[in-house]
């Protein structure tokens, strides 16, 4: 299989590989969302050793960068309660955490949140997290370039491996809403 963007030597329908994936989001993949088929998401097979999006850009070409998307957790506090939600945005920005994610949540303050977090609550490894396979509780912030982009990159849940979906595709996943403002 060629994968719909990039040069990758080894690509594959992400529902033939599970195995690779955690639990969580192979899970989601199987069972498909918002009428996406498990057929259109794509397992690339790369080097965990750079999916760091700058490495990984610098290893496969520039030209991936405007296709890509990092997922990040954030952590909004209100008095003693914090709400945990996830954030997708396109990698060239940032994600606005003081002022879109921490309005929309309706916190007095957000940041990012702590890595043992991150991974204890996903399930998944860090520098891997993506929007597939979420806790189902969570909002799930998207930028809407991220959802105009016919193709986007993204994590697989663990730092070794990509995923390949479509970008509407991630606007339809379980608590998605996309969000102006949120990629700066």
């Amino acid at each position: 299989m060629r994968a719909p963007l990039g040069d990758f030597s080894d690509a594959s329908p992400a529902a033939d590989r599970l195995d690779l994936l955690t639990p969580p989001v192979a899970k989601a993949i199987a069972a498909g969302w918002g009428g996406t088929p498990a057929e259109s998401v794509v397992f690339v097979d790369t080097d965990p050793g750079i999916a760091d999006t700058a490495a990984f850009v610098e290893h496969h070409g520039p030209g991936l960068l405007d296709a890509s998307a990092n997922c990040v957790v954030v952590a909004g506090k209100r008095g003693g309660d914090t709400t945990l939600a996830a954030c997708v945005v396109l990698s060239r920005t940032r994600v606005d955490v003081n002022g879109a994610v921490r309005k929309h949540l309706g916190t007095r303050k957000a940041s990012f949140a702590p890595m043992d977090v991150a991974v204890g609550e996903t399930g998944m490894e860090y520098g891997g997290i993506t929007p597939i396979g979420l806790p189902a509780a969570w909002p799930l912030l998207v930028d809407p370039a991220v959802a105009d982009t016919e193709w986007v990159l993204i994590g697989s849940g663990r730092r070794r491996g990509k995923l390949i979906v479509p970008g509407k595709a991630l606007a339809a996943l379980p608590g998605a809403v996309l969000l102006e403002g949120l990629g700066v």
